[in-house]
C-alpha cells in the first residue's frame, strides 16, 4: 500500500512540474504557479503518508536501504523548497527543484521495494536523528544547486542582453546568490551534526566511531568540500565562482547516493 502513495506524488510532481515550466515560458499563464504549488504541497503529503505507512509495516524509520534514502531525500528537497516558496514566493523555483526531485526519485522506480530487517545491533533512536540530519543537510546542498543553476542562466541572458520570458521569472542575481549562500550555512552544521551522531551511533553499536569505510569517507570528503565553499565565501568569492562551486558540490552528494552507496563495501546500506 506504501507503494501507491509514493508512485501517486511521483506522478504529482509530474503535473506539478510541467505547470511550473510552462509558467516560466509562458509569461500569460501566471496562474499556472499558484496551481503547481498547491500540486506540490499534494505530493508532498502523499509522500508523508507513504512514509507513515512504511514506517508502520516496517516497525522502524523508513531510511535504512537505498530505495528508502532516495525517498527521504525528495522529501527533504520538496520540503525545503515548500519552506522557500512560502517565504520568498518565488515561482520559478519550481521550474528547477520539481524536475530535480523527479530525476532523483525515478530511478527507484526499478529497484526492489520489499521491506528488509533491520540488523538487531542498529536498532537505536540515532537512525532517525543521524539519517533525518544528514539528508536534511543534503537537501539543503540540493536547494543551493539549483539556484546555482538560476544565476548562471540568468548571468548568461544578461550578458547576452536577450531578456526574454525567463528572465522576466528569475530572481536578481543579487538574490540568488544571497539565497544559494544561506541555504549553504544551513546545509553543513546540519550535515556536520549528521557526521558527529553518526559516529556516536556507530560507537554504540560497533564499538568504534569511524571506520574509513566507502560511505564515510566520502562523506568527509563531501564535508571538507562545503567547509571549502563557506571559507571561499567569507575572504570575497560570490557569484559566478561560488555558483559554479556550489553546482560541483551537489555533485559530490549525488555520487555519495548514486554510486558510493552502490558498492556494498561496508556497513552502511545506503
Amino acid at each position: 500500500m506504501n507503494i501507491l502513495f509514493f508512485q501517486a506524488a511521483l506522478g504529482i510532481y509530474l503535473v506539478s512540474a510541467a505547470g511550473y515550466i510552462m509558467y516560466i515560458l509562458k509569461p500569460d499563464r501566471t496562474w499556472t504557479s499558484a496551481a503547481s504549488l498547491w500540486l506540490a504541497v499534494l505530493g508532498f503529503l502523499s509522500q508523508i503518508t507513504y512514509f507513515t505507512l512504511r514506517w508502520t509495516e516496517s516497525g522502524r524509520i523508513p531510511i535504512t536501504g537505498f530505495f528508502e534514502a532516495i525517498n527521504f531525500l525528495g522529501m527533504g528537497i520538496i520540503f525545503v523548497f515548500l519552506i522557500m516558496e512560502f517565504r520568498y514566493k518565488i515561482a520559478a523555483l519550481g521550474s528547477f527543484m520539481l524536475p530535480l526531485v523527479i530525476i532523483l526519485m525515478v530511478p527507484v522506480l526499478f529497484l526492489s521495494t520489499t521491506i528488509k530487517e533491520l540488523n538487531p545491533m542498529l536498532k537505536s533512536g540515532w537512525l532517525g536523528v543521524h539519517t533525518s540530519l544528514a539528508v536534511f543537510g543534503d537537501a539543503a546542498f540540493a536547494f543551493a544547486c539549483i539556484v546555482s543553476i538560476m544565476y548562471l542562466i540568468q548571468e548568461r541572458q544578461v550578458k547576452a542582453k536577450r531578456l526574454g520570458a525567463i528572465f522576466h521569472r528569475l530572481p536578481s542575481l543579487e538574490i540568488m546568490d544571497t539565497l544559494g549562500y544561506r541555504a549553504l550555512t544551513i546545509g553543513w552544521p546540519l550535515f556536520t551534526l549528521g557526521m558527529i551522531s553518526g559516529s556516536i551511533w556507530a560507537n554504540i553499536a560497533w564499538g568504534t566511531y569511524w571506520s574509513w569505510d566507502p560511505k564515510e569517507t566520502w562523506s568527509l570528503i563531501t564535508w571538507v568540500v562545503y567547509l571549502a565553499l563557506l571559507h571561499l565565501r567569507t575572504i570575497g568569492w560570490r557569484g559566478r565562482k561560488m555558483a559554479v562551486l556550489s553546482i560541483a558540490g551537489f555533485m559530490f552528494v549525488l555520487i555519495s547516493f548514486y554510486v558510493v552507496s552502490r558498492v556494498n563495501i561496508g556497513r552502511h546500506t545506503f
